[in-house]
Parts: C-alpha cells; sequence; structure tokens
C-alpha cells in the first residue's frame, strides 16, 4: 500500500460522508440543515412577525401594499468543530483497502450524527428552551401510561397554542420511544382504531389521528460514562412547525421555522494522512450548530410515562 506523506482530502469518501444517513438519528425532523458561510455571527430569530400572512390584493390604480418591517431580532451562534478518525494498518489495508476506507467513512460519520442527535436532543428536550405555555409536564392523571387519562386533548391544546402564537399548526411531532409505546397501547388512541381495518397503532396511523402530518420516533442510544445505554429521546413529545423542504431548492435560514441546524459550508469533509509509516488514518470532520430560532412554533409535552 502507497501511503501519502500529507494530508489528503478525499472526495470520494467526502461524497459518502455527505450522502450518509442514519435512520435512527431523527433530530433534522426538527432542525433541518441549512448551511452558512461563517462559524460565527447572527441569525435572524423568528418572532410573530415572520409567521405573518399580509393582506396581498390591490384595487386598480390604488397603492402597493407595503410591509412595515418591525425591529429584526437576531440571536448569536458559533459553530463547533467536530471530529472522528479511524486507524487502517498497512497489513489490513492489503486485504481490502477500498471497502476498509468506506467502513472507516461510515463509522466516523455516523459517530459525529449521534452527537449531534444527542445535542439537539438535549436542547429540545430542556423545559428552559420553551417560553410560557408552550410546554406542559404531565400529572398523574394525564401520563400516557395511565389508562384512565386522555392524551387527545393534550395535543389538541399544544397544536392550538401553536398556531395562536404563528398562525400555523405544527406539522411535525418527535416521540421518545418509550412516549410512542406508551401512546399506541392507549385505550383512548385503539377506540379510535377500533372500527378501521388496522390492527396496531402505527405511526403513518397516528398522523392521521392526531392530523400532524410529519411524525418521527426517537429510538437512538447512547452509552453513559458507566458504559450503560440511554435514551437518548425521553418520555416527551415535541411539536413544531418545520417548513417543508421544496425539491431541488437549498434550504435558507430566512425561512421561518421552529429550528435549524446550522452547518458551515463543504461540511462534512474527509481526509486521509499517514501515521508512523504503517497507519493510515480517515478522518471525518463536521462544523455545525443546533439552534431554536423560533421557539413559539414549538411545544415540549414532558414526562408522558410513569
Amino acid at each position: 500500500m502507497s501511503l501519502k506523506k500529507k494530508r489528503v482530502i478525499d472526495p470520494v469518501l467526502t461524497t459518502i460522508a455527505r450522502g450518509f444517513n442514519n435512520a435512527v438519528h431523527v433530530s433534522s425532523a426538527l432542525f433541518p440543515v441549512v448551511i452558512v458561510s461563517k462559524e460565527g455571527g447572527e441569525i435572524l430569530e423568528f418572532t410573530k412577525e415572520s409567521f405573518k400572512v399580509y393582506n396581498t390584493e390591490r384595487a386598480i390604480r390604488a397603492k402597493s401594499n407595503r410591509i412595515n418591517p418591525a425591529d429584526k431580532s437576531t440571536i448569536d451562534y458559533v459553530l463547533t468543530e467536530h471530529d472522528l478518525e479511524y486507524p487502517i494498518d498497512y497489513r489490513e489495508a492489503d486485504e481490502d483497502i477500498i471497502n476498509l476506507q468506506q467502513h472507516a467513512t461510515k463509522v466516523t460519520t455516523d459517530g459525529i450524527s449521534l452527537r449531534l442527535e444527542k445535542k439537539a436532543a438535549d436542547l429540545v428536550q430542556d423545559l428552559n428552551s420553551f417560553p410560557v405555555g408552550h410546554k406542559v409536564t404531565l400529572g398523574a392523571g394525564d401520563k400516557f401510561t395511565n389508562e384512565t387519562s386522555n392524551p387527545i386533548p393534550i395535543f389538541e391544546d399544544a397544536k392550538e397554542q401553536i398556531r395562536s402564537k404563528i398562525a400555523a399548526y405544527p406539522n411535525t411531532a418527535l416521540f421518545g420511544a418509550k412516549a410512542f409505546a406508551a401512546l399506541k397501547e392507549h385505550p383512548k388512541i385503539i377506540d379510535r382504531i377500533a372500527y378501521t381495518s388496522a390492527a396496531v397503532v402505527t405511526v403513518d396511523l397516528l398522523k392521521s389521528l392526531l392530523d400532524i402530518p410529519n411524525i418521527v420516533v426517537g429510538s437512538a442510544v447512547y452509552a453513559d460514562d458507566e458504559g450503560d445505554f440511554q435514551d437518548i429521546w425521553g418520555d416527551n413529545v415535541i411539536l413544531a412547525y418545520v417548513p417543508e423542504k421544496s425539491q431541488n431548492i437549498e434550504r435558507s435560514i430566512y425561512e421561518p421555522s421552529f429550528g435549524y441546524t446550522l452547518r458551515k459550508k463543504n461540511m462534512p469533509m474527509v481526509d486521509r494522512y499517514e501515521e508512523s509509516g504503517k497507519i493510515e488514518v480517515v478522518r471525518t470532520t463536521d462544523i455545525f450548530d443546533v439552534k431554536i430560532l423560533g421557539a413559539e412554533a414549538g411545544y415540549l409535552i414532558n414526562d408522558t410515562n410513569e
């Protein structure tokens, strides 16, 4: 195997990293990726003004309908670099270098993706991330694990609270795995499907029942400092308004949304370098941050299970 003496950006492996998708990682449902050119600066905070529906009709010879812009509110952001590298011994490389490089790319990319998932989950499951009226911690009588509770009004109240602030209903819900497991076994939900052909409550069926078009379940886990596996997404549900992506058009940071993942242009990137003459290191780098930019476009249903 021939190893180059310097760091080499690998376009093939970079393409693999940029196309990588771990279906278990679902934070992009709430925080879709937008590209920024700088690692720090200010970004627009989306207020009621951002979601306003304007009167656009104009009579003949009348003046145009001019928008009177409100003072823009901004949020500071600082992107953080994340990287992981994977060593390949020259003896391993002699066996199957191409597949090993691709494997190394997927392992390192997946590791960074898991870190992003955890960062987003920690942010959005924090009660302090939501304004008054946009969060609820369920008491014992309202928990999804209580067969006498009624979860439907909880969702309706959350949807109405968002609509009352941004004039649009939430179109996305992210369930922690335990919250979803409890809800789909709840008698009130099962009663709703009793006269349908469905045998079990699925994500697609729940979309119809709750009238929320995009529903995902967060099932990713991570190992804590003691090596024990923990759920990244707890027994919570987050409802949010997130604009649908236009086909073949890159998302814009100026489009009002509950939040975004800010990623630096040309990231992620994969490079290779030699170490000690016998090791080739494959390294993936990403630079990003996760931001809630329109808190009133979201709602946290906290502590759903006993």
